[in-house]
Order: structure tokens, then C-alpha cells, then sequence
């Protein structure tokens, strides 16, 4: 299982978690309480139960660099292309916007 601490703003709004076979999104309980909350995504909207997918929720895997800047981080870090949680971790520490991704 690996999980990442998700920010809005350098303030923790949720924690994703990738286990065998699924992933979940849960926003943080003390982020909700907070104002103005900030969705993560049109496609994760607040609420206390977590987010389920089969798969890495699309907004998470358009952080992720393409193209030469991918090439060059899975060459440099030898990461598998596949590997989309490990790409998400690796490179979304310092997104362009004001979305953080560290690892737990």
C-alpha cells in the first residue's frame, strides 16, 4: 500500500491511497471543517467518505509530466511507465498550480 498527503495551497485537503487493487481519495477531516474549502477536482468533490476507483483518478494521472520531461524522469529515475502512483509520487511534489502531492 502507498499513500500521499494531497495539498491545496500548502494546506492538507485529502490522503490518496493506492492498495492492491484499487485506489481512494479521502479529503481530511479538519479541511473540510475549514473556510473557504477548495474541491481537488470537479471529479473528487467534498464530502466525508472516501473516493473509490479501480484505477488512478484521472486529475491525479494529469499531474504526472509527458512527453521528453517523462522520458527523461523515468530514464534518470528508473521508474516504470506503468507505474502511475510511483510517476504521481516521484514528480508531484511541486506541480505547476496549487496542487502538492507528498509521500506518506
Amino acid at each position: 500500500m502507498r499513500r500521499a498527503e494531497i495539498l491545496i495551497d500548502q494546506q492538507l485537503a485529502g490522503i490518496l491511497t493506492e492498495t492492491e487493487d484499487a485506489y481512494s481519495f479521502e479529503y481530511d477531516k479538519t479541511y473540510l471543517k475549514s473556510k473557504p474549502q477548495k474541491a481537488v477536482s470537479l471529479t473528487l468533490p467534498l464530502q466525508e467518505e472516501p473516493i473509490k476507483s479501480d484505477y488512478l483518478f484521472p486529475f491525479f494521472d494529469g499531474l504526472i509530466p509527458e512527453g521528453w520531461l517523462l522520458e527523461l524522469v523515468q530514464k534518470n529515475w528508473k521508474l516504470n511507465p506503468r507505474d502511475r502512483m510511483g510517476l504521481l509520487l516521484a514528480t508531484c511534489r511541486d506541480c505547476i498550480g496549487n496542487i502538492s502531492v507528498r509521500p506518506l
